[in-house]
């Protein structure tokens, strides 16, 4: 027989565990997935063209025919006494000096537009005297292409390191310092006037209010300008510098040797790959309070 007033034993609930979450790493491999099954679909229709005899060896030869004289292509990279004497690792390691020379001026340039920019069109907002002194010159000189800079950098700065840089720095310098302007307008009032309640002075509200609103927009003109600077970091290499991965094409192009061109090419397009990579990485570590752009390109 049973009592029905015994007390049971009241066990206590039992939480869920955390599962891991593996979508991160999920949408990195999908988008690395994404990355080979395109660059495969063009390498594969280029193979194809060469195969039914549509694409003319000597000037477009397929990637197995540039890639498979790889210790032969890389020789020419010794060519320039600068970078030949010192590297060690023969022609792979004049290889990576060079490919280290072009991105370093290409990520100097950038860097200097960026804060200089910024400066600059912030300037323009908040002092009336530098906007009506500064505004109509950037005007008159943002739409004049970079490349015609380039004669300017050298009749002033020489052959060197230099016009290669500038003429990357003019790149984004004219673009953030106009995006600066207009984000810094477009800022919403409500947060100013938040920041102006809980009693913040305007060099305060910029630091903490302002300039996080407007740095994502910035980072998406600098990744607009980014394939741009390394277009005419590789033409001042050609002319005002003589070195780097512009130099090594300008060879090839006068040496009719077009093996060479494209493997040139191809490590041009990977180090854009790799800046533009970079880059975004970037933009997620410093804006953190930025939601992701979930499976969008930019």
């Amino acid at each position: 027989m049973t009592t029905l007033d015994t007390p049971t034993e009241i066990m206590p609930p039992v939480e869920p565990r955390a599962r891991p979450n593996f979508a991160p790493l999920l949408r990195q491999l999908a988008g690395i997935g994404w990355a080979i099954a395109s660059i495969g679909l063009f390498a594969g229709i280029w193979e194809l063209l060469w195969y039914f005899e549509l694409a003319n060896p000597l000037l477009l030869p397929p990637p197995h025919l540039f890639l498979a004289d790889i210790p032969g292509t890389l020789k020419y990279f010794d060519r320039s006494d600068r970078i030949g004497s010192v590297a060690s690792g023969g022609g792979f390691g004049a290889l990576l000096i060079t490919m280290g020379w072009t991105t370093f001026r290409v990520v100097f340039g950038l860097t200097l537009g960026f804060v200089l920019g910024t400066a600059v069109g912030a300037l323009i907002h908040y002092v009336r005297i530098i906007r009506n002194l500064l505004l109509p010159t950037i005007l008159l000189l943002a739409p004049v292409s970079p490349v015609a800079w380039l004669p300017v950098a050298i009749f002033v700065f020489g052959i060197g390191d230099v016009p290669a840089i500038f003429l990357v720095f003019i790149t984004v310098f004219f673009a953030i310092t106009l995006s600066t302007g207009a984000q810094i307008a477009s800022v919403p009032k409500n947060y100013i006037h938040v920041a102006r309640i809980m009693g913040a002075n305007e060099r305060k509200t910029f630091w903490r209010v302002i300039l996080p609103a407007i740095l994502p927009s910035l980072f998406m003109t600098v990744r607009l300008n980014l394939f741009g600077a390394w277009m005419v970091v590789l033409i001042a290499e050609a002319v005002g510098v003589g070195s780097g991965l512009g130099q090594i094409t300008t060879m090839a192009r006068a040496t009719f040797n077009s093996k060479l061109v494209f493997f040139t090419m191809a490590i041009i397009g990977l180090l854009g790959f790799l800046s533009d990579w970079g880059l975004r990485t970037m933009q997620r570590k410093l804006l953190w309070w930025v939601a992701p752009n979930q499976g969008g390109l930019l």
